[in-house]
């Protein structure tokens, strides 16, 4: 093999060697990279008024679902609203039916600093249904209801009664967390139960009242409404941590010449000697190291060359 044949190879085998040294040191540096932990931002819903009734009229010919929300909000995007009465049209003769009206209708439903909350407040609030024009379903003088869901606390929900409920047309006591039943000969019967809460780790729900309601006023078939009816209702889900940037100052892993090394010193120079007067930064080992393989490579090409010479 003559010199000129050799000599090629050689110095491609140093260049490919140097491309390896300084190629590899960025590549694990990107691999070590610090890790970041994305939280979910919690959520949060109030609702003044919603109803799943079912409206037969003149005899069950006509059907009408009878589906309606007041003040319904939902956050992350936190919203306020305060509608005072809600109505449906095509149960009344063609005319406007008013469902609700009350003085006092809010909800509100907020997510910020890792907190989620919803709350509603109704107050001097009277329900109607078709059928029943001049009888109130359901009126209450007040009713309130939170749902709080805070990162790193458990989670809350409360309902509250302040003022008399009446149940067509009869006032009723009410226990939290219980049932209780009203029945009115020729009009209907009316379930109603009071503060109903749910918690769990990351959630909560509140609902001052729940209906169940089945009317049918003298039983005529006029107007057969049957289905539920909810006042009050709030919820939330707890926001997820927030993401921090791991600390390697108090992470034994991640500092360096730690780990499972135990005893083993490391071999030459210490890391911090002489860098701060040569300005040394941390790409110096990548560079170092580019160099000495090049000074490798290049050496034992030039020994190779001069073996084939002689």
């Amino acid at each position: 093999m003559n010199g000129k044949n050799f000599r090629l190879p050689a110095r491609r085998l140093a260049l490919v060697a140097t491309a390896t040294a300084l190629t590899a040191g960025p590549a694990v540096m990107a691999a070590a990279g610090p890790a970041y932990a994305t939280g979910d931002e919690g959520r949060a819903s109030a609702v003044v008024l919603r109803t799943g009734l079912d409206v037969s009229l003149l005899n069950k010919t006509v059907n009408v679902p009878l589906a309606v929300s007041l003040n319904e909000v939902q956050a992350p995007q936190s919203a306020e609203k305060s509608t005072l009465t809600a109505q449906l049209n095509g149960v009344d003769g063609g005319k406007p039916f008013s469902v609700l009206s009350a003085q006092v209708a809010s909800s509100k439903a907020t997510v910020a600093g890792g907190k989620a909350e919803g709350y509603t407040n109704l107050a001097h609030a009277k329900v109607h249904v078709p059928g029943l024009p001049l009888l109130s379903l359901i009126e209450v003088g007040q009713v309130t209801s939170k749902a709080t869901c805070e990162a790193g606390k458990t989670p809350t929900a409360s309902s509250n009664l302040l003022g008399d409920v009446t149940v067509l047309g009869k006032k009723v006591t009410l226990t939290a967390g219980g049932t209780t039943k009203v029945e009115v000969p020729g009009v209907g019967d009316v379930r109603l139960a009071y503060a109903k809460t749910e918690t769990a780790s990351r959630t909560a729900a509140a609902t001052a009242l729940e209906l169940k309601v089945s009317v049918n006023p003298l039983k005529l078939n006029v107007a057969d409404v049957q289905g539920t009816l909810t006042l009050a209702e709030a919820t939330c889900e707890t926001p997820g941590a927030p993401a921090q940037e791991a600390d390697p100052s108090t992470d034994p892993s991640a500092a360096p010449g730690t780990g499972s090394a135990g005893d083993v010193k490391p071999q030459g120079e210490a890391a911090d000697d002489g860098l701060a007067e040569t300005g040394g930064s941390s790409m110096t080992p990548y560079i170092a190291g580019g160099a000495v393989a090049l000074l490798v490579a290049g050496g034992g090409a030039v020994a190779l060359a001069r073996r084939a010479r002689g």
